[in-house]
Formats: C-alpha cells, sequence, structure tokens
C-alpha cells in the first residue's frame, strides 16, 4: 500500500508526464468538479481566483538571486510548454498565476505546469 507521500508523488508526476496542448479558443474552460479535481492533484499551496478562472501560487525565497532563479526555470518550463504565466517577482517572492487567456479560464495546460513548477520546487 502507497503511503500518502508517495501516493501524492505518483499523482504530481502523473501531470508532469503530460505536455500542454495548443488552445486557441473555441472550447469551453474547465468544469467546477474538473478544476476540483486537478487543484487536488498539485500543491495545496495552489489557491484558485474568486472568479474561478485562474489559480495561482506564491512562492518564498531567501534573497534576491534565489528568486531570479526561480523565475528562470519557470520560464524556461513556459517556453518548452508554450503555456505562459503571469508573474509577480520582488525581491524574496513570487506569485505565479496561470490562466488560459484564450478562453479566460482554466484548461488542463494550467495545471500541467503548475505541477512541473511543484516538481522543481521539491528537486
Amino acid at each position: 500500500m502507497r503511503s500518502w507521500c508517495n501516493l501524492s508523488e505518483y499523482i504530481v508526476s502523473e501531470l508532469t508526464e503530460k505536455s500542454c496542448t495548443p488552445c486557441e479558443g473555441g472550447v469551453p474552460p474547465l468544469d467546477d468538479s474538473a478544476v476540483s479535481a486537478l487543484l487536488g492533484k498539485i500543491h495545496a499551496d495552489w489557491e484558485l481566483n474568486d472568479t474561478g478562472k485562474e489559480i495561482q501560487r506564491e512562492f518564498k525565497f531567501k534573497g534576491y538571486y534565489k528568486t531570479i532563479a526561480f523565475v528562470n526555470a519557470v520560464a524556461w518550463i513556459a517556453n518548452n510548454e508554450g503555456h505562459h504565466p503571469d508573474l509577480e517577482v520582488s525581491y524574496n517572492r513570487c506569485l505565479v498565476r496561470y490562466t488560459t487567456h484564450a478562453i479566460d479560464g482554466l484548461t488542463d495546460n494550467d495545471f500541467i505546469c503548475a505541477a512541473k513548477i511543484d516538481a522543481l520546487i521539491n528537486s
């Protein structure tokens, strides 16, 4: 039987093994039940915003250099996936916000990228 920790690692890897697919619009955003299920597959610090159209997580670091190193790693993930977050960066923190702008809501892409950032932090 898997421990909770191992189950959590399995769930994260399930999303991290996926790749984003281009979204040019014309598809509906994820419904509430799909969003809820996917939120359960990423780190608990990811939050749904008030409109339900965006997920966000704040990351804190010890100093500017570590913050910028994280931002560069997130930029690398975004470039590889073709899905780009909105970032708010300051000296020792970075707020990462994901939404799929083309449909003004959430898609699998947002959760795939969130999981890949989670994996980055856990490594």
